[in-house]
């Protein structure tokens, strides 16, 4: 059979309403067109439908099964429109977001638990990935969009602040420098580091400021983590310079001092990228938004 849509409703209208006069205008048709479509319908079929009757129609039991299923039909077609407008909408689907780790462990929890949590039906594809990282994957189309430093070289991407993150020394406790309330970049040129890999933007940050100082930085050993970092730190192993929120993060676990870094590039920024706020999508566009503060929900 070649029924559509159009066909299923003028039915079930004439089958509701006892009557193809009533019917038609239910369904907005001539009453010519609609003998005519219901003649179609039962010639398609191969069998009757309906019994025309002076005081209206009664169905067959073919036609009773098309009602019925005509019925389903249409119910299942507007449950699946509700679902389409639901991801369209932004309320049901998965949306990735890639974050850098001061974010990830300090940033994103307590907003994005109460947004999140408000939307039963849509998943969060979060993944952890430094700010270089992060910029490459919105340039190359991987992701829509990400969290990372204002440090990062975002390019043609845009940046929208919605955290201090600023950079603190990090010092075992009796080391010299341990009691100081304030330290400049100079004040710690000459001590040894415990540093992030190459490539990391941190590092990359840190490294540019050294060069531009004119004395590079004596690095003792690289970590790809904070956490270790944190604990090469606590063992005298060096001093480091990491995110503020980081280094409360574990305080807890290891013993070291966190002194400001009184320099106007270390008052860093965690910033929401993208390409576009246009060219997002429905749930991206939303969480983005929100994130910024320019929604209420």
């Amino acid at each position: 059979m070649r029924l559509d849509l159009a066909d299923l409703r003028l039915f079930l209208a004439v089958v509701e309403a006892g009557s193809i006069t009533q019917g038609a205008q239910r369904a907005n048709l001539a009453l010519a067109s609609a003998s005519e479509r219901l003649r179609a319908i039962e010639d398609d079929a191969g069998v009757q439908l309906l019994e025309r009757r002076s005081r209206g129609i009664a169905l067959t039991e073919a036609g009773a099964a098309l009602a019925h299923h005509a019925r389903l039909i249409l119910r299942q077609r507007d449950a699946l429109q509700g679902e389409l407008r639901a991801f369209a909408a932004g309320a049901r689907g998965t949306l990735s977001l890639y974050a850098n780790t001061a974010a990830l462990t300090e940033f994103l929890p307590a907003r994005l638990a109460p947004w999140l949590a408000a939307r039963p039906q849509l998943n969060v594809d979060l993944k952890e990935r430094t700010s270089v990282e992060i910029v490459k994957a919105i340039e190359a189309g991987l992701v829509e969009a990400g969290i990372v430093t204002d440090a990062v070289d975002a390019g043609t991407l845009q940046l929208i602040p919605v955290a201090d993150d600023p950079l603190v020394v990090l010092t075992e406790p009796g080391h010299p420098l341990a009691g100081r309330r304030q330290l400049a970049f100079a004040d710690i040129l000459h001590e040894t580091f415990v540093g992030f890999p190459a490539g990391s933007a941190i590092q990359e940050h840190l490294d540019g400021r050294a060069r531009n100082a004119g004395h590079p930085l004596a690095l003792r050993i690289r970590l790809p983590s904070y956490e270790g970092v944190c604990e090469m730190v606590a063992h005298g192993i060096g001093i480091a310079v990491l995110p503020a929120s980081v280094a409360r993060r574990y305080r807890r676990r290891y013993d070291y001092r966190a002194i400001p870094l009184r320099e106007s590039w270390a008052e860093r920024r965690l910033c929401l990228c993208y390409r576009d706020r246009a060219g997002l999508s429905a749930a991206t566009g939303e969480l983005m938004d929100y994130l910024a503060g320019t929604s209420g929900s």
